[in-house]
């Protein structure tokens, strides 16, 4: 778990993901075209991904991945995400968080 906060807190924007999961990809693609540079660790390529895929379910994300941090706090997965993104919540916490200017 303090991996996970560790890593979730030195980027404005944190994607816990698996390089083979669709919804990772269209979830890091959406932050792409928004302008903003996420870090993300692909948890089927990490030494102890299995481990942060652990603590990532502890923190109350199921399934896993994809997993979204902004400002060092947990957001949500993609159904959230997403949410945020159709109401226009999104963009507020971007800026907020320093991941985007405009």
């Amino acid at each position: 778990m303090d991996r996970v906060a560790k890593l979730a807190s030195k980027n404005a924007v944190v994607i816990f993901s698996k390089s083979s999961c669709c919804m990772c990809h269209s979830i890091k693609r959406l932050f792409y075209e928004q302008g903003v540079s996420p870090a993300i660790y692909e948890l089927d390529e990490e030494s102890r991904g299995k481990e942060m895929e652990w603590a990532l379910m502890r923190l109350g994300c199921n399934p896993p991945v994809p997993a979204v941090f902004i400002g060092g706090k947990f957001v949500g997965s993609a159904n959230t995400i997403m949410t945020l993104q159709l109401n226009g919540s999104l963009k507020k916490l971007l800026k907020e968080a320093g991941a985007i200017w405009l």
